[in-house]
């Protein structure tokens, strides 16, 4: 045990100056960086290029192969980008932020709040869902984001800290339920930041839904929880505008969730998220093995 705490503590201590000079540079230079990144790790190292050529493949079968082609390398381009703009969430000031991300209508969202119950957040891996957390700054409620907690407790602290230069306070999925129920207990209201969109474990995959063509298991933890603790549920829509810039809306999904079919909810997400990705796949995060499980009959 002692020696795994050291090696993540070097790696810590070698990769945190990187990232730290990473986030202090212009955003020009910043950009520069990224299409030398792209290209180490598109042409030379491949990350993961298998599982995105599939990917596209299947939610695209009648695009021709240079049509694809197009799609998997401004993937790759968007994603060097996004990477670098999280590392820059550690410097980045307030002002910066609030101008390359911006809410279009985030009076939508403060209506919300005055109905005085907790909201159920839904987002995708899509645009840059990282600087949604720049949210915080804007509202009353107190914010969290529901993460999978990293392995290097360095990492995780780290990750931890710049959320909390945002007002986000993160909980692992684990702590997602007792979070909630604790703040029901205490009065306390809060939005809770789910990215609800990628595969769930196969002893989770309660719901299958025909996603991008292919049936698809889907997350309900969502609406699950929004439903037993009787959360309004909002879905963020966010739109790259152009390089460095986004904009996200606000889309009311239910104020009345008790009174919803089950699976609606979830349902009517996943096809938001569709959505946007029919008007802009080279911004979805193709990286994951999406359908990895197969519907049994």
């Amino acid at each position: 045990m002692h020696k795994i705490i050291t090696m993540q503590f070097l790696l810590y201590i070698l990769i945190y100056p990187l990232l730290w000079l990473i986030s202090i540079v212009p955003f020009p230079i910043l950009y520069f960086i990224s299409d030398g990144v792209y290209v180490l790790v598109y042409y030379i190292i491949g990350y993961r290029k298998k599982t995105v050529r599939e990917n596209i493949i299947l939610a695209f079968p009648n695009l021709s192969d240079k049509e694809r082609l197009v799609i998997e390398k401004k993937s790759f381009h968007h994603l060097c980008d996004m990477f670098l703009e999280m590392s820059k969430t550690m410097t980045i000031s307030r002002e910066e932020m609030n101008k390359r991300f911006v809410f279009t209508n985030m009076q939508t969202y403060l209506d919300l709040e005055k109905k005085g119950k907790s909201i159920a957040l839904l987002i995708a891996h899509y645009g840059s869902y990282e600087w949604s957390i720049s949210m915080n700054h804007h509202i009353n409620f107190l914010g969290f984001g529901i993460y999978k907690k990293i392995a290097n407790k360095y990492f995780d602290k780290l990750v931890r800290d710049i959320r909390s230069k945002f007002k986000a306070q993160l909980i692992t999925t684990k702590e997602t339920k007792p979070t909630i129920e604790q703040n029901k207990i205490n009065n306390i209201l809060g939005v809770y930041g789910f990215v609800s969109d990628q595969t769930p474990r196969r002893s989770d995959a309660m719901h299958w839904y025909s996603f991008l063509g292919i049936d698809t298991p889907i997350h309900i933890g969502a609406e699950t929880l929004a439903k037993r603790y009787n959360m309004n549920v909002v879905f963020l829509k966010v739109r790259k505008v152009k390089r460095g810039y986004y904009e996200a809306t606000y889309e009311v999904l239910s104020e009345e969730v008790q009174l919803v079919p089950n699976y609606k909810i979830s349902e009517d997400f996943m096809n938001r998220v569709e959505q946007q990705i029919y008007e802009a796949p080279e911004f979805y995060l193709w990286t994951h093995k999406r359908w990895k499980h197969k519907k049994i009959d």
